[in-house]
């Protein structure tokens, strides 16, 4: 059964922090806070992490997940970012973005678009969310926590213990944080691209 921790929004109790961030390392699938919705989250490198939320979500190999990091810096390491798209990422984030990417040898093959070799890099504006990352020390595998056949994201802390108790290994209660996806926005070409419209405004893409 999965555990469940309350962490206070704003001021993240570190100790809850490294216990969170002890059951990622051993390949863990968490369920946190972000600055728009709840989001399935696991480590980089860990394949069964990543297959589980793969079923949990029911998604295909085609699914663009997401690398949720803590600065631009981190998205450099991850991401080809010419200077015109750094300006931009510099001038969007944090916030309720997700940026797709043309990645860089340092993401897992297996969490890249088959075709495309991209993927999406995202900063939240949540406490929690970067605390986690700060202490974990790299971004968290991540994707919206929405189940198959629904279009928005479940928002209830426990009811997603209660969904969820036997598919992941803790719920992290941060109170509410939206129940709306990021805006997605392709950065390949260097001309952004609206993908999906979400929580963040569009309206200088368009």
């Amino acid at each position: 059964m999965s555990q469940l921790f309350q962490i206070h929004p704003e001021n993240p109790q570190p100790r809850l922090i490294s216990q969170a961030v002890e059951i990622i390392k051993k390949g863990g699938v968490v369920v946190y806070p972000t600055d728009c919705a709840y989001a399935l989250g696991c480590h980089l490198g860990d394949k069964s992490a990543v297959e589980k939320i793969k079923r949990i979500r029911k998604l295909d190999d085609k699914h663009n997940f997401t690398l949720v990091c803590r600065d631009l810096s981190e998205i450099g390491t991850y991401a080809k970012v010419n200077n015109s798209v750094y300006r931009l990422l510099k001038s969007m984030t944090p916030g309720a973005y997700t940026f797709i990417l043309n990645a860089t040898t340092e993401v897992p093959r297996r969490l890249l678009h088959p075709k495309r070799r991209t993927i999406g890099l995202r900063i939240p504006q949540n406490n929690i969310a970067l605390q986690l990352m700060e202490a974990l020390g790299e971004p968290i595998m991540s994707t919206s926590l929405i189940m198959p056949g629904e279009e928005l994201p479940l928002i209830d802390p426990y009811e997603i213990r209660d969904l969820l108790q036997h598919e992941v290994d803790l719920v992290i209660d941060g109170g509410y944080c939206g129940m709306e996806a990021t805006s997605v926005i392709n950065l390949v070409d260097d001309v952004p691209v609206v993908i999906r419209r979400g929580a963040g405004d569009v309206s200088d893409f368009e």
